[in-house]
């Protein structure tokens, strides 16, 4: 049966988490969940979809509308002699026709400016042949590619630390036990040496070893209790919780990985596939600089109307359509020395594939060799347990019927109190350790937590 209150604390957590599921799985799930950080790097990713979207976009064509209106007098004009030139012409057609069916007109100023001239117009336009669209898009799903592996990746430490937290907040639980058991024994040392003296078989001098004694693991406690505090209010902030939240201990199993995982699991690492994407941005940009010679060819249609005064009519309306060219010829150079620069930047990214590489597989060899070691510690702090607790019985008895001396029973009670803090730092490390394998080999499934 769950007790009342650790049946309160699940129904506190998330109510996506199953009873079935283990404490801290649910506790890595809220972490996942409420962490800033974590937020922070969802919505960098997020905006990093957008981006590629607006390097798709490019592809397409686009329509705005535009419109110009200008209207102006005075400056430079020119002269045209129309009436100079017609009126000749029209005073010998009357003469001919006997009428004046041809008036004599003046000549006109022409400004330069325009009066009034209005231009309104729908402008279509798509890029034909365009290259640097092309890269700019495949340089934009890089980036989101990167943008989801440092989730991942952040995702994955904080799993790494949430577990860490949990186990340091359990082993001070632990900890704070094992010294309250150590007090409630040298209570019944000095129980006993007070008997003894009663039956005039002890000495006076022993009670006060014993009171010393049971003063220094009241020290000790007071200290662990600090630390268990410490260790809450750690784990609480990685879960973006309450620091004085209350967290459910959960009694566990200790699995002991006695192989490695697969060879080179490193290369699962997020690290690797981030290197990875970066080293195709650099390639692109190789590509984007090298194709420079290749011509840009733009298309537009224009549908709009233009005229003087606001005046509108059939006259005024047009259409214009056209074709943009644009073809480098000579730059000095400038992108020859840009290919030579993005292919100098390309080696600097595979190279720091290949050191990043070994780093990662140095790393997981020296996280497996100290997971190997924290279990043969386990194992040696579980046999120094079981000799203490047989060895403290011994003395103790031993002691009553006189046969050891009190410094035996406080060498023997210290010796079991070191014993027990020992197996409970060995039995939380082989946890720490597997969870920083489980870390270096990418082998933590993340999205079960989610």
């Amino acid at each position: 049966m769950i007790p009342l209150r650790t049946f309160i604390l699940l129904l506190l957590l998330p109510a996506s988490a199953a009873f079935s599921q283990q404490v801290l799985d649910v506790y890595i799930r809220t972490g996942l969940k409420n962490n800033i950080v974590l937020k922070q790097k969802q919505i960098t990713l997020e905006k990093a979809g957008y981006s590629l979207k607006i390097a798709a976009s490019y592809f397409f064509p686009s329509v705005s509308l535009k419109a110009d209106y200008t209207s102006g007098e005075g400056g430079r004009s020119i002269s045209i002699p129309v009436g100079d030139l017609m009126n000749p012409v029209y005073s010998t057609l009357n003469q001919l026709t006997h009428t004046n069916a041809f008036p004599q007109i003046s000549n006109v100023e022409q400004d330069f400016f325009p009066y009034k001239f209005y231009d309104v117009k729908l402008r279509a336009s798509m890029p034909l042949v365009n290259t640097d669209i092309y890269f700019n898009k495949k340089i934009n799903e890089s980036k989101e590619k990167i943008s989801g592996y440092e989730l991942e990746l952040y995702s994955r430490q904080l799993i790494r630390e949430i577990k860490s937290a949990y186990y340091n907040y359990l082993s001070a639980v632990e900890a704070g036990k094992i010294y309250s058991a150590a007090l409630e024994l040298a209570a019944e040392g000095k129980r006993v040496n007070e008997k003894l003296l009663l039956n005039g078989l002890g000495l006076p001098v022993y009670i006060l070893r014993s009171e010393s004694e049971i003063e220094a693991v009241k020290a000790q406690i007071s200290e662990a209790e600090n630390n268990v505090s410490a260790a809450k209010k750690y784990f609480n902030f990685l879960l973006n919780r309450d620091q004085s939240a209350d967290i459910i201990s959960e009694e566990l199993n200790i699995a002991i990985m006695k192989t490695p995982l697969s060879e080179k699991s490193y290369s699962r690492r997020e690290e690797l596939k981030m290197l990875a994407e970066a080293v195709d941005i650099n390639r692109s940009l190789v590509s984007m600089n090298e194709f420079n010679w290749a011509p840009k060819i733009n298309a537009f249609f224009d549908y709009g109307a233009q005229d003087q005064v606001w005046n509108m009519n059939s006259k005024s309306k047009y259409y214009l359509f056209g074709f943009m060219l644009e073809l480098p010829l000579f730059e000095s150079f400038r992108h020859s020395y840009q290919i030579e620069e993005s292919e100098l930047d390309l080696k600097i990214a595979e190279l720091e594939v290949e050191n990043i590489s070994k780093k990662l597989e140095l790393s997981e060899s020296v996280s497996f060799g100290r997971l190997e070691t924290a279990n043969q510690n386990y194992f040696s702090a579980l046999k120094q347990s079981e000799t203490a607790e047989a060895y403290y019985r011994l003395i103790l008895k031993g002691y009553r019927e006189g046969i050891n001396s009190f410094i035996e029973t406080v060498d023997a009670r210290t010796q079991l109190t070191q014993s027990r803090l020992l197996l409970n730092i060995s039995k939380y490390k082989v946890l720490s350790s597997k969870a920083e394998y489980e870390h270096e080999t990418s082998s933590a499934e993340i999205n079960k937590y989610r």
